[in-house]
C-alpha cells in the first residue's frame, strides 16, 4: 500500500515517539526525521518575445533529434519530433524527410501549416506524410501539447507487437500509471487523415500511447518532457520484455506494483515538471558532446 496518513497517535503512553509509516518505508525512522526540504526544480524558461521563444525552442528541438540519434531511435527515414510554433500556434516545426537525426541542425527544421504545406525552413523541404497525419492531428486535438515524439525504437516496437499496455513492475513504469493509451489497430503507414485523427482520439489526454505493430508516441507541454517520456517508455518496454522472459522461463509471473503505490509514485515522477527536469542531463550531455553544431 502507499504510505498512509498519520492517523494513529504520534506518541506511546510512555511518551516515546512512535515511528510513522507515512514516509519513508524505513524501519525505526519517524516521519518528522524523514521530512526534508525538497529543492525548487528549475522551470521551463518564459519569453515575452515570441520570436525569441521560437528560436530557443528550435534549438531545443534540434538537440532532441541529436539525443534520439545517439540512442539509436532512427530507422532509415522513419521517426519525427514536432514542435508547436509559438508565433503561429496552428503550425509546427519538424525534421525534414531523409535527414539523419544525428545531423539535424536548427536551420534544417521545416515549418508546416495545418494543411500540410511547408511554409518555412531549411534547404531540404521534404515532409514525411505520416509525420503530418499523426502529429498534425495530435497538435490539433491537444492544444496543451507543445511537442510530440514518435519513432520506431527497437524495444518499443517489439512490445507494441503484443497488443497490451506495460505492467506496473518498476518504479519507472509508474510514470505511466493511468497515463498510457493503447491504439489497437494497424492499417499500414499512416497516410490517411482518419488514421491520424483516430490515433489522436485514442491518445486522449494522456502523455503516451503504444501504437500496435508500430511504435511509441509521447507528448509533452515541453520538448524535454516529450523526449524524456519517450526514452523512459522505451526502457520500460525493454525492462518488461526481459522480466517477462525471465519470469516465464521459470514458470512464474512478474510481481506487480499495487495500484495505490503506483498512484503515489506517479505523483512524484509522472507529472510534467518531473519529465522536464528529468531530461536535463540528456540535454546537458548532448550539448557537451555536440558543441554548437546543432544550433547552426
Amino acid at each position: 500500500m502507499a504510505p498512509p496518513s498519520a492517523i494513529s497517535p504520534s506518541h506511546a503512553s510512555n511518551g516515546d515517539e512512535i515511528p510513522s509509516s507515512a514516509a519513508p518505508h524505513e524501519p525505526g525512522i519517524s516521519e518528522s526525521k524523514a521530512k526534508v526540504q525538497m529543492p525548487k526544480f528549475p522551470q521551463p524558461p518564459t519569453f515575452v518575445d515570441k520570436y525569441a521563444e521560437r528560436d530557443y525552442l528550435k534549438g531545443r528541438l534540434a538537440a532532441a533529434f541529436r539525443i534520439f540519434g545517439k540512442y539509436g531511435y532512427d530507422e532509415g527515414v522513419a521517426g519525427h519530433i514536432t514542435l508547436r510554433d509559438p508565433v503561429q500556434p496552428d503550425t509546427f516545426w519538424v525534421n525534414p524527410f531523409g535527414v539523419a537525426f544525428s545531423l539535424i541542425k536548427k536551420s534544417d527544421l521545416i515549418q508546416v501549416d495545418h494543411d500540410g504545406n511547408v511554409i518555412d525552413g531549411g534547404e531540404v523541404r521534404l515532409l514525411n506524410s505520416a509525420a503530418f497525419m499523426i502529429h498534425g492531428a495530435v497538435h490539433k486535438h491537444r492544444p496543451d501539447v507543445l511537442c510530440a515524439a514518435h519513432s520506431h525504437s527497437i524495444y518499443g516496437r517489439a512490445f507494441c507487437s503484443l497488443g497490451r499496455k506495460i505492467d506496473m513492475i518498476t518504479q519507472d513504469s509508474c510514470s505511466f500509471y493511468n497515463d498510457l493509451a493503447l491504439y489497437e489497430s494497424f492499417n499500414g503507414i499512416v497516410l490517411a487523415e482518419k488514421e491520424g485523427n483516430d490515433i489522436a482520439a485514442c491518445l486522449g489526454n494522456k502523455k503516451a500511447a503504444l501504437l500496435q505493430n508500430h511504435g511509441l508516441l509521447t507528448v509533452g507541454s515541453t520538448i524535454e518532457a516529450a523526449v524524456f517520456w519517450f526514452i523512459s517508455l522505451e526502457k520500460c518496454c525493454q525492462a518488461q520484455l526481459a522480466a517477462d522472459a525471465a519470469a516465464g522461463g521459470r514458470g512464474h509471473e512478474t510481481i506487480k506494483i499495487q495500484d495505490d503505490d503506483a498512484a503515489f509514485t506517479y505523483k512524484a515522477i509522472g507529472l510534467p515538471i518531473a519529465g522536464f527536469f528529468s531530461a536535463k542531463p540528456l540535454f546537458d550531455v548532448i550539448e557537451k558532446e555536440c558543441g554548437s553544431d546543432y544550433m547552426q
